[in-house]
């Protein structure tokens, strides 16, 4: 999204620099200042495409083992490499007057918008017509605008904390000990914490890291015995506790068990976040470009995901055979990459990412650059 909605501000080094990487990524061209890095537009994109394709396999994992195992394998890590990389472009955040605007303009507003559209669009499709419309209950996929939003304001505090991602993880072992609430989803914004913590305690080489050769050729087997272990867990465990949205309890778990799968979670996703970041490409793509839009495929991909239930697409028998897991797991992917690209991100500008200058006072430094550019404007026609 970007430094607000996970829009990416360039990193400095080599595009696709990877350190003992190969060859080719290690000669590419220096970026110029302010160019955007094309290994975290890319992963973004990616990390979208997964988002999209597991809220289309939800449908079909009745009656199969091997879609719910590949469903389990995917919520490890989508989701935390999503935070993982917020976490990382919000390490700037220092809670200035800009950057609070942004945060208003790229997280707040969208947030009451979308909340607003979905608990609409859901009267409509779960044929609840007294449904309320609550800025304090997030539905659906707007609970990780407003993790985000509570997570960068608090972002100054874990910079100055002597050990955040420790302190991080307890408060989420601690969230799992009993229901938190529905009041912003804060259930699951304490339990995806130490995601979050961790971006931001990142930096460039702990990337390379896992982009040089050697990690690539360690994912595959990773991934692997991943699928291997979420098939046999698929009967015997939840795959609700890659959700983080539930304590132990309401998982039907004694509350000791909520801190233990806190940091089994915790390590599990990680390592598979670290595979899922080495195959990412470092160099630019056809769909790279489109990594700028992942807010927008995000938000907008969830109407379709819904919609699909009530509109009876999981309805015929062919779509819950391997030719329908197919056909169901590329519409996912289109769609969302369509939903990424510039035309569309254009369209709905007016409402992602709204300038809204009436709504906030300038700070000094904005007038001081006001009074200048009058100033120089006024030199030149002299």
């Amino acid at each position: 999204m970007s430094e607000d909605t996970l829009r990416m501000r360039a990193v400095p080094g080599r595009s696709g620099e990877t350190g003992a990487g190969t060859a080719r990524e290690a000669a590419a061209p220096p970026r110029q200042a302010g160019q955007r890095d094309a290994f975290f537009d890319n992963a973004k994109y990616l990390a979208i495409v997964l988002v999209a394709i597991g809220h289309a396999w939800e449908p079909l994992r009745d009656g199969s083992r091997t879609v719910s195992a590949l469903y389990m394998a995917v919520y490890a890590f989508h989701m935390p490499a999503f935070i993982v990389i917020s976490g990382y472009f919000s390490r700037s955040f220092d809670a200035s007057p800009g950057r609070i605007r942004r945060l208003v303009t790229g997280l707040a507003v969208p947030y009451v918008v979308f909340e607003t559209a979905y608990t609409l669009f859901t009267r409509w499709t779960d044929q609840e017509p007294d449904r309320p419309v609550s800025l304090l209950d997030p539905l659906y996929l707007t609970w990780f605008l407003a993790a985000l939003f509570v997570w960068r304001l608090t972002t100054p505090v874990w910079r100055r904390v002597r050990w955040p991602l420790p302190v991080a993880l307890v408060i989420a072992m601690l969230a799992t000990l009993s229901p938190v609430g529905n009041d912003l989803d804060l259930q699951r914004t304490l339990q995806f914490l130490p995601y979050f913590v961790l971006g931001l305690l990142l930096k460039p080489e702990h990337f390379r890291l896992v982009r040089r050769r050697s990690a690539r050729v360690l994912a595959v087997p990773v991934f692997a015995a991943a699928f291997v272990v979420a098939y046999w867990a698929v009967p015997r465990m939840s795959g609700a506790w890659f959700y983080h949205r539930d304590s132990a309890g309401e998982l039907g778990a004694p509350a000791w068990y909520g801190p233990v799968m806190t940091l089994v979670t915790f390590g599990c996703s990680l390592v598979l976040v670290a595979c899922f970041l080495a195959w990412v490409p470092g160099r630019r793509a056809w769909f790279t470009v489109l990594g700028g839009g992942t807010l927008y495929g995000y938000l907008l991909h969830g109407f379709v995901a819904q919609g699909s239930k009530f509109w009876g697409w999981y309805e015929p028998a062919w779509v819950h055979r391997p030719v329908g897991v197919v056909v169901v797991t590329v519409f996912a992917a289109v769609l969302v990459t369509a939903l990424c690209t510039p035309p569309v991100r254009r369209l709905f500008r007016w409402v992602m990412e709204p300038d809204m200058a009436w709504a906030f006072r300038r700070d000094a430094h904005q007038q001081a650059r006001d009074r200048n550019a009058v100033r120089e404007g006024s030199a030149a026609r002299g």
